[in-house]
């Protein structure tokens, strides 16, 4: 892989950042909106997007509430959001018991926040971005190991990804 390439693979993730809870629209979004809002989020993650049918079933299966006249709220954004990094390396009955396991232990909005710092650190370290993970906190519960190992095995996902895409289009076409 040329050194073009490397820099390329590093420049798409080297702003990512995802909205903190109190960023998430609080006036509530429709089905298409919030799909759009959240896939336009994760575009630089490649296959993390969600769509109108797959936020149904999500509501379908118990992962997150039902919306309020047809509106999501920051609070199901922001488990969509996990949802959409998530199920690329769990199954919906996994999510839904980490989706529990959330909710018995932190509310919402730190959790959130603290699952975004987590992404962005992990992805910019495992790109190559920074040299160091940074240190989020004492806390080492169950619960923070668990979401951080899901985060390092969703980004190492991408980052395989990434790489294998750009090698194949570094290629020679044979025919």
């Amino acid at each position: 892989m040329n050194v073009e390439s490397r820099q390329q693979i590093m420049e798409s993730v080297e702003h990512f950042r995802l909205p903190r809870y109190r960023q998430i629209p609080n006036v509530g979004l429709y089905l298409e909106q919030a799909a759009k809002y959240i896939s336009e989020y994760l575009a630089p993650l490649g296959e993390c997007a969600l769509t109108s049918s797959m936020i149904s079933n999500y509501v379908k299966k118990g992962l997150i509430d039902s919306p309020v006249k047809k509106q999501y709220g920051r609070d199901q954004i922001a488990y969509l959001f996990f949802i959409a990094v998530g199920k690329s390396v769990l199954s919906l009955d996994a999510l839904a018991a980490f989706i529990q396991l959330q909710k018995q232990s932190y509310d919402i909005e730190p959790a959130y926040d603290y699952f975004c710092q987590e992404l962005e650190n992990v992805l910019q370290f495992t790109f190559e971005v920074k040299e160091l993970l940074e240190n989020n906190g004492e806390d080492a519960s169950l619960e923070k190991r668990l979401l951080y190992t899901c985060i390092v095995a969703a980004v190492q996902k991408v980052y395989l990804e990434k790489h294998l895409e750009l090698l194949c289009r570094e290629q020679p076409q044979s025919t």
